[in-house]
């Protein structure tokens, strides 16, 4: 296994899945990871990383629209070619996503939700899936959020309005993960 690929069996490391179907998923990420190269986008499985951006003060949630899929969903993204951290991939795609200078890792670094979600086939490529290492980022400056281009709108929004905006079950999944956390 590759030195680059120990951040992603470290940030798993403690991890406890919620469900029967999320323990079958880690078992995947863990076996992409052992075959190697397991942030190769041309593989049918491959990483990535995202988060639900909250700001605790208010309680509230950004969701970010995605065209392609035509739904609310995190930001996040696949790693660039150096990189190997799924907790800095999501605070990168989260700054380039939303503008936000401040975003750290909240209440902690630990991964909250790994799902695998599948990607349907477009022009440019194959359908194929993402095993999504999930984490939650705050901001304290929630009205410095810019999105990155005109067809990727943000919205700040109350769990209750998210869970009526969100469309993709395993988004659900996240935010009923995250809610608790914003109600200490």
């Amino acid at each position: 296994m590759a030195t680059a690929d120990h951040s992603v069996l470290h940030v798993l490391t403690g991890y406890r899945p919620k469900t029967t179907a999320e323990c079958a998923d880690v078992k995947r990420v863990r076996d992409v990871i052992e075959a190697g190269a397991p942030w190769d986008r041309t593989s049918p499985l491959h990483i990535t990383a995202s988060a639900l951006i909250v700001h605790p003060d208010s309680g509230r949630v950004l969701l970010r629209w995605h065209q392609r899929h035509q739904s609310w969903l995190l930001v996040g993204g696949h790693g660039d070619p150096s990189e190997h951290d799924p907790l800095a991939i999501a605070l990168r795609e989260g700054r380039e996503e939303t503008g936000l200078p401040d975003l750290a890792p909240w209440p902690d670094a630990e991964v909250r939700h790994l799902v695998i979600v599948p990607v349907p086939a477009n022009s440019r490529e194959p359908a194929h899936e993402h095993a999504d290492v999930r984490f939650v980022l705050a901001t304290g400056a929630p009205e410095a959020v810019r999105p990155e281009n005109p067809d990727a709108p943000l919205r700040w929004l109350t769990p209750d309005e998210a869970r009526m905006a969100i469309t993709e079950a395993n988004i659900l999944d996240t935010l009923s993960r995250v809610e608790p956390l914003l109600t200490r």
